[in-house]
């Protein structure tokens, strides 16, 4: 018994060992497969998540990998790649190296004046930014000059080409950093506005210290605040390199800009007259030529609300003598056809509501019949999202005074100097500045009958044949930056050698 007792004890034992032992091995094989299914969901979860992350770089950034590949989600078509045979790819460009340096700080600007006063403004900030080592927020555009123009920077201009072709050379941010941003929005920030016409050394002496002590400086004037002259040549060249080339307009302005000269171009030449007879030029000069009673009045009153137009008592006639005015739409007609301008010749108006109306432009019409405006050779609806957007208007004249075959503007201002300097810059193309002062004596001598036309056609003439927008030098006028050349109307440090000596303006 105790024999047959043992064997059942032996045979029991085996059989529970077997169980327990197959048990185990059934559980680590199932807890194996588990592992393994859960590591394959997982490489394939990634796998997807790399594709998907893939397919959307590839359209910015341009790697052509999965180009050709059958999408989950549409079906090919044939006509496409046809097409996409027929047709070479064209390659994404290449983004300049991020230059690496130590930030020392953030610079915010807000800039002040009208389109082409902002646009050098820029220039200059991006360049003292760059000699700072500091990163440069977007610029804030003026919002409460005279045009309350609400457009931002990126309504203007294309701020991702802005950002991106200048990484280079400075580190620019559409915003603060969080922690700075709300700070500044409390009110913590350190702001003022920069000596006007200085040196860098101002900059690196004065500037910089107070970045790097509050981390954030707020400059809030922009204008002519850097000088003309005697900065170093990197200096002069990084700003042309930001007004030639990184200040790209929207791509919607860029069209619209293309559409016009397409327009102006189907017919023939044409000339772009920067007409700066508006309101708001006239206020301000107290310039008041060939204006009625009423008319003075009007303008008067405008120039005392507005309290940064500092001067207020002006003697118009003494000032047009001085050739301070911008020239009337009847002494332009005048000047046009003395400097025997073809009256077949489209001549377009690049500026806003002239004042006056049709009665001051009746002369102008009258001698030159094809007059045009972007308000004349376009529709409403194309305008329409321009309209009280006086910057997004004047980038589209200011596209079509670079394509011009000569651009001859009536007053030296802002646009006047920056599209001359451009025009420079894109290998001299005619501008013809007008010397007012000569020019006003010159009238008022034929209109007394002084002068007979043929001697008032030749004087005109002879006195602008160098007046053309030929290679010149700069006039330099030390401890008188507002009397001498400005930078931006004739960069030479950045214009390419032309045959013959520069002549001394």
């Amino acid at each position: 018994m105790c024999s047959v007792e043992g064997k059942g004890k032996k045979g029991g034992i085996r059989m529970g060992v077997m169980k327990g032992g197959g048990g185990e091995r059934v559980e680590k094989l199932k807890s194996s497969r588990m592992r393994l299914w859960m590591i394959r969901a997982t490489t394939s979860v990634l796998l997807w998540t790399c594709i998907v992350q893939l397919t959307a770089l590839e359209e910015t950034w341009g790697p052509r990998v999965l180009k050709g590949w059958p999408s989950c989600f549409s079906q090919p078509d044939s006509s496409v790649s046809v097409i996409e045979d027929k047709v070479p790819s064209v390659p994404a460009p290449i983004l300049p190296l991020k230059r690496v340096y130590k930030n020392n700080g953030y610079l915010m600007v807000s800039c002040n004046g009208g389109l082409n006063q902002m646009r050098a403004a820029i220039c200059d900030m991006v360049t003292i930014a760059r000699y700072l080592n500091v990163t440069l927020i977007v610029p804030v555009l003026d919002k409460t000059s005279f045009w309350a123009d609400p457009s931002e920077f990126q309504d203007i201009f294309d701020v991702d080409h802005f950002i991106t072709s200048l990484r280079d050379e400075v580190r620019i941010l559409k915003e603060l950093p969080p922690r700075l941003k709300r700070r500044v929005e409390m009110g913590i920030v350190y702001s003022m506005p920069p000596i006007s016409w200085s040196d860098i050394s101002y900059y690196h002496n004065q500037i910089l210290l107070l970045i790097q002590k509050y981390k954030v400086v707020h400059l809030n004037r922009t204008d002519t605040r850097l000088a003309n002259n005697g900065q170093p040549l990197d200096i002069q060249k990084l700003r042309c390199r930001v007004n030639f080339s990184a200040l790209r307009f929207t791509s919607q302005i860029e069209e619209l800009g293309k559409r016009v000269i397409k327009l102006l171009r189907q017919n023939g030449p044409f000339i772009v007259l920067h007409l700066r007879y508006e309101m708001d030029m006239l206020a301000f000069s107290g310039c008041t030529q060939g204006c009625n009673n009423e008319e003075v009045e009007e303008l008067t009153r405008m120039r005392y609300a507005y309290p940064w137009w500092k001067e207020k008592i002006i003697n118009s006639d003494l000032k047009r003598k001085d050739g301070l005015c911008p020239l009337t739409p009847e002494e332009t007609a005048l000047i046009l056809r003395a400097l025997d301008i073809d009256n077949s010749y489209q001549i377009y108006i690049a500026a806003g509501e002239i004042y006056g109306g049709e009665r001051r432009m009746a002369s102008l019409a009258a001698a030159y019949p094809k007059l045009a405006r972007k308000e004349t050779l376009l529709k409403p609806s194309d305008l329409r999202l321009f309209q009280n957007h006086s910057s997004q208007m004047a980038a589209l004249d200011y596209l079509v005074s670079l394509e011009s075959d000569i651009f001859i503007p009536t007053y030296d201002g802002n646009m006047a100097k920056v599209v001359e300097g451009h025009r420079r810059y894109l290998g001299f193309k005619q501008t013809i500045l007008l010397d007012r002062r000569l020019l006003v004596d010159l009238i008022d001598q034929y209109n007394s009958g002084s002068l007979s036309w043929n001697e008032f056609s030749d004087a005109v003439k002879e006195s602008h044949e160098s007046r053309k927008g030929q290679p010149t030098q700069r006039l330099v006028i030390p401890d008188r930056p507002k009397e001498e050349d400005y930078f931006y109307a004739n960069p030479e440090e950045c214009l390419q050698p032309s045959y013959g000596q520069l002549s001394s303006t």
